[in-house]
Order: C-alpha cells, then sequence, then structure tokens
C-alpha cells in the first residue's frame, strides 16, 4: 500500500467504507485514511505553538484491516489482457502451420 491508493475498510467501526490514504506509517503498520479517525487534541502552549489551542490529527488504521481496492482491480484487468493476447498468438501459430 501507498499514498494515493484508494482502499476498502474491512474490519472496525468503519467496516465498508472507502477511502484514499494520506499517510503511512511502516513501523507502527497502519495508514492514516482521508476524513476517517479524524480527532482532535489539545495542545499546550509552547514555544513552538505559542497560541496552543485544539489540532486535528489522523489516527492510523491497522494495514490488516485494510483492501486495496483499485490497484486489485488494475492488476486484474492486466491479466486478462495478458492472457488474451498470449491466446491470441498461440491461436496465429497454429492457424500459420
Amino acid at each position: 500500500m501507498k499514498i494515493g491508493d484508494t482502499v476498502k475498510i474491512i474490519a472496525g467501526d468503519n467496516k465498508g467504507t472507502e477511502a484514499k490514504i494520506v499517510r503511512v506509517m511502516r513501523r507502527e503498520g497502519k495508514a492514516c485514511l482521508e476524513g476517517i479517525n479524524v480527532v482532535e487534541r489539545h495542545v499546550k502552549k509552547s514555544y513552538l505553538n505559542p497560541a496552543g489551542g485544539k489540532k486535528t490529527i489522523h489516527v492510523g488504521i491497522d494495514m490488516s484491516n485494510l483492501k486495496v481496492v483499485k490497484e486489485a482491480e488494475a492488476k486484474k484487468s492486466d491479466a486478462k489482457k495478458a492472457d488474451d493476447k498470449a491466446s491470441k498468438t498461440a491461436k496465429a501459430k497454429k492457424g500459420a502451420k
């Protein structure tokens, strides 16, 4: 899985939902999806963030609960095209004899 892939959630509260991957965290084995599991965290005032306040962040979903949708369909169609080409060349060779 990589950024930009469309995936379907196969387990959990959002089961059946399709979304795009925004961020992949390989070490944790999680992926952040667009518009799903977005939470607000309260941030303390600091030198880097003098205003403090709220910050929206994405919470990752375990990759084992995701299934790639768009890439899988493309691979299936590519496999069919390869099979069709192989059968056409086999028929052409057979007819040439």
